[in-house]
């Protein structure tokens, strides 16, 4: 969940980021707490759904008057998750995709690994995210995805 925080309120200290079981940033907005236990459960439970244009303008307002380029995003989701619900996924896919100026181009299923389905946004070089077939809220962390993404 920080992941999207950091990326919209500080974009211009990061380059890219990876997510994983996370909501869009803003999502948890006026919540007491930032996690799925102390939180306001409407944002976990995927009911704040929003367009692409409020999405953004959400992001957009956790750093008032900034022009320049907003990190890169990879997001990963379970479809089982019944702690930050899947809904959290697309969510955070709509922001993203506002902010980065990119539509959904492709779609992979079992990519890169069997039960990840591979959704590409424009070139891939800004937003892509996986949303992993029978797993709940703990997606493995995909390490080696990670460091190729931060170009490292």
């Amino acid at each position: 969940m920080m992941s999207n925080v950091m990326s919209a309120t500080y974009p211009d200290l990061f380059d890219a980021m990876s997510c994983y079981s996370g909501v869009a940033a803003g999502c948890l907005a006026g919540s007491p707490g930032s996690s799925p236990w102390t939180a306001d459960p409407t944002c976990a439970n995927g009911l704040i759904v929003k367009t692409p244009a409020e999405w953004k303008a959400v992001a957009q307002a956790m750093y008032p008057g900034y022009t320049g380029k907003y990190p890169r995003i990879m997001t990963f989701h379970g479809d089982l998750d019944n702690l930050v619900f899947p809904q959290n996924f697309q969510e955070q896919l709509k922001q993203w995709s506002a902010i980065h100026g990119v539509s959904l181009s492709q779609t992979k299923v079992n990519t890169p690994f069997p039960n990840y389905t591979y959704y590409r946004y424009g070139n891939g070089k800004n937003l892509v995210g996986y949303s992993v077939s029978n797993v709940g809220h703990f997606v493995l962390a995909e390490e080696e995805m990670d460091l190729s993404w931060f170009g490292l």
